[in-house]
């Protein structure tokens, strides 16, 4: 961050930026609370804030304590707080309950906020008693984002014991209804909402990796609250191992959103001097779901290493050979990649060593002998004199108990020391937090990126930590493996920083804030079906944005549900990410070929604005439709798809408003080719709307979104897409 001032904090901090608002209340000597998170609440004096904190103090109940009981960011027992502690450890059994004092703050402003005053607050306080010191650090984003997060430090001279630290921040009465997510591979992120009611609401993950069934983005908002409306509060835990979600409500009139890492038994067991650090907590409020996202979106993409060129037109390997690689049949796919207009290559798994199937070789990452003689040098070569980029699929955090580096060295395993895990897609995880494996696999990769013109590594990580311990002494690592797959990502970028790199796990199963830190892109989900990558797809973009998402057009019949889709639906829902192709192209007709070199074109057109705009959603009152597109940051363009995920009720179709439009700018409204046909029984029979046509209609946008366009009558599974344009 870029500080333009150092200054210790004042009593009552109050922080603004881009339409939210933090105040923290920092008197007295005990951990700061939260009096306002939420909406922008103006200019407020020294005297305001003052009446706002006495106007926030909540009458003594006179049962755990007799004063009113203050809820800081990290709740204790000692302030009168019988929910979730802030801090849970014990020294020998002992100091079990912290009671934190300040012994200082400070404030660095950011003046990137462009008139606001967004800023971090680092505060130091240390409880003398149990011998513990603590750094809270909490910042308001210039895209109005909060995050924070806590490092303990153990004081004494004897070890202390940290089971979790978590880290909270409170929403107001009104948030009522919770949204989560839960999943499965092949179906990730997939929506539940709960009323908010008293108790505590838990979301853990313990599979040693961000997980399909992860909370993702809990928010708390107020009864119905949307994609355009309502008000909501969002958390998000940026980390990449165990972690744990929670809403808690009690009768104190106290509601929380919080989360901290899952700490497994004996994880961090702090030395004389240690220290443990909590990931980034993050917290976005917005008024509905699309303005919570667009606070998301706008602060990755202001980090200095996100990905500024073009995100290029992706072809991978794997269903279009799996693991018959063959040059010749590569080199005939690379022909037909390139005629399309692809313009990065990746050979998926089975390149390696004695790896012809799923069962075997990883951990040998040396490029096979048997399938490739020459190296990989003859297919890399056709690659790039093709003007295409050249990638490459690994999977470095794992092994096969049949390979040689398992035999050579079996301790390298994670397991519990007294036995290995069940074997899980025939693998075992590799210990990374062991030094000498960690420098091999380092090795190996730096010398495959060597050796090769890699520019892309789609990084793979294909089943849960069971059991994930160091040999011989069998204590837990997850925790370890965790930072060290993040040592081991920045060290890579570090000696190869043209490359990049693709967070893949069982399809989305590690999409956090926290991998995002040291990738380029996800891969959303194995399941590349497009009606079912309608919702992965629309729910992963609740957190990132298109460009960081591998979205991909599959083969005419899915590889993971067995559905057939034409290719105007398969692309116009990849068209909304970083675009790809996971296909046999070679098999394809001359007319699919056409048709894909017209969507892929449309995609390069639309890239700067898919990729740099606002996602938006519509509230369709219509369940078997919807609407989603992404408008330009300054209005004066947008592209919708309006989606038939079944049939409708209504024949004809009615009304879409076409959200995030200017309402002050008038736009010429048009079907966008190649996505213009629709496909349904009025089409067939010749019967077409009036404004469907290459002049469309040219309205303002308060129209547009406030009253709508009629849509056209689809059959189920089809898209069609819409261009507004400023007129």
């Amino acid at each position: 961050m870029s500080a333009e001032s150092l200054a210790p904090a004042p009593e009552l901090l109050h922080l603004r930026a881009a339409g939210a608002a933090l105040v923290l209340d920092l008197s007295g000597d005990t951990l700061p609370r939260v009096l306002h998170w939420g909406p922008d609440l103006g200019e407020l004096s020294a005297a305001h804030l003052h009446a706002l904190r006495q106007a926030s103090l909540r009458q003594p109940i006179g049962f755990s304590i007799d004063q009113p009981v203050e809820v800081s960011v990290l709740p204790e027992q000692s302030a009168g707080w019988l929910g979730t502690p802030g801090l849970v450890g014990n020294r020998g059994g002992a100091d079990f309950s912290s009671a934190f004092r300040v012994a200082g703050s400070e404030l660095v402003a950011d003046e990137r906020g462009a008139g606001d005053r967004p800023g971090t607050l680092v505060v130091h306080a240390r409880d003398t008693a149990a011998a513990l010191g603590l750094t809270l650090t909490i910042e308001l984003t210039p895209e109005g984002l909060v995050r924070q997060r806590a490092a303990v430090t153990n004081l004494a001279d004897t070890a202390f014991a940290v089971d979790a630290v978590n880290l909270t921040l409170p929403v107001p009465p009104a948030a009522v209804e919770l949204l989560d997510f839960t999943g499965h591979h092949l179906r990730e992120r997939s929506p539940q909402r709960s009323a908010f009611t008293q108790g505590l609401r838990v979301r853990e993950n313990r599979t040693g990796r961000t997980g399909f069934d992860a909370a993702y983005l809990l928010a708390a908002g107020t009864q119905g609250f949307g994609n355009r409306g309502g008000d909501v509060w969002a958390v998000h835990t940026a980390w990449s191992g165990n972690h744990r979600t929670f809403a808690e409500r009690t009768f104190h009139s106290v509601a929380l959103l919080g989360s901290g890492e899952l700490l497994l038994s004996g994880e961090v067991l702090l030395g004389p001097g240690e220290s443990y650090s909590t990931p980034w907590l993050y917290g976005a409020y917005g008024r509905g779901l699309d303005e919570v996202s667009a606070r998301f979106h706008r602060h990755l993409r202001a980090r200095p290493y996100h990905p500024s060129s073009p995100r290029p037109v992706v072809v991978n390997t794997w269903e279009a050979v799996y693991f018959d690689q063959d040059l010749d049949r590569l080199k005939r796919l690379a022909d037909t990649a390139a005629a399309v207009g692809a313009e990065r290559f990746v050979l998926d798994d089975g390149w390696f060593g004695a790896r012809r199937d799923d069962r075997r070789a990883l951990g040998d990452w040396y490029v096979s002998d048997e399938v490739w003689p020459e190296g990989l040098g003859p297919l890399t070569d056709h690659v790039t004199a093709l003007g295409m980029q050249f990638g490459l699929w690994v999977e470095p955090e794992m092994i096969n108990e049949d390979s040689d580096l398992a035999r050579a060295h079996p301790d390298w395993i994670m397991a519990t020391g007294a036995r290995l895990p069940g074997a899980a897609r025939n693998q075992q995880v590799l210990d990374l937090a062991r030094p000498e494996a960690y420098a091999y696999i380092l090795r190996r990769l730096d010398d495959l990126l060597t050796t090769y013109p890699i520019s892309y590594l789609k990084w793979d990580h294909n089943r849960d930590l069971v059991e994930a311990g160091h040999q011989p002494s069998g204590r837990a690592g997850v925790h370890d493996q965790t930072l060290a797959v993040y040592r081991l990502l920045d060290e890579l970028r570090s000696l190869h920083p043209g490359v990049e790199i693709e967070s893949c796990s069982s399809g989305g199963g590690r999409v956090d804030l926290g991998i995002l830190e040291r990738t380029d892109r996800v891969w959303v989900s194995d399941c590349i079906d497009a009606l079912e990558r309608q919702q992965i797809q629309r729910w992963t973009n609740v957190l990132v944005p298109l460009e960081l998402m591998g979205t991909h057009v599959g083969s005419p019949v899915s590889h993971t549900t067995g559905r057939s889709h034409p290719l105007d639906f398969r692309a116009g829902t990849a068209l909304f990410g970083h675009f790809g192709i996971e296909w046999d192209l070679t098999s394809a007709t001359p007319e699919d070929l056409e048709r894909l070199t017209q969507w892929v074109a449309l995609y390069k057109e639309l890239r700067p604005l898919l990729h740099s705009g606002t996602s938006v959603h519509g509230d369709h009152a219509d369940p078997a439709y919807q609407v989603h597109g992404v408008v330009a940051e300054d209005g004066s363009e947008a592209i919708y798809a309006l989606v038939a995920r079944g049939t409708s009720e209504l024949y004809p179709t009615g009304l879409v408003r076409l959200p995030g439009l200017d309402p002050d700018t008038v736009y010429r409204v048009r079907p966008q080719a190649p996505g213009d046909v629709p496909d349904g029984n009025a089409h067939h029979w010749g019967m077409h709307l009036p404004w469907w046509t290459e002049e469309g209609v040219t309205l303002p946008g308060s129209v547009l979104s406030e009253a709508g366009v009629q849509a056209p009558t689809l059959y189920p599974e089809r898209l069609v897409l819409v261009r507004a344009t400023r007129a």
